[in-house]
């Protein structure tokens, strides 16, 4: 359920900073999306050294559930990137 709360999370995060970068002056969808995968990044990791540290789980442990945390709204960041640079 946490990996759920997490990967929504993480999409909402992404949706804000897509927004945000719509309102401001010009359309910097493009550079709202970029700067999100390096910030999306350091929460993961911390979300990781959360589980290991607080919830005593190992790294082996902990290291699939980081792909998926990252993985997914960074995959859907590199996508809107993909998308909005042909444009």
């Amino acid at each position: 359920m946490h990996t759920l709360m997490m990967v929504s999370g993480g999409l909402a995060l992404l949706a804000a900073f897509c927004f945000i970068g719509r309102r401001t002056s010009g359309p910097n969808l493009l550079r709202a999306a970029r700067v999100f995968i390096p910030v999306w990044a350091i929460a993961s990791v911390i979300n990781l050294t959360v589980g290991v540290v607080s919830a005593g789980y190992t790294i082996a442990q902990e290291l699939p559930i980081l792909v998926v945390v990252f993985g997914v709204p960074a995959t859907a960041a590199l996508l809107i990137i993909r998308f909005t640079a042909k444009e």
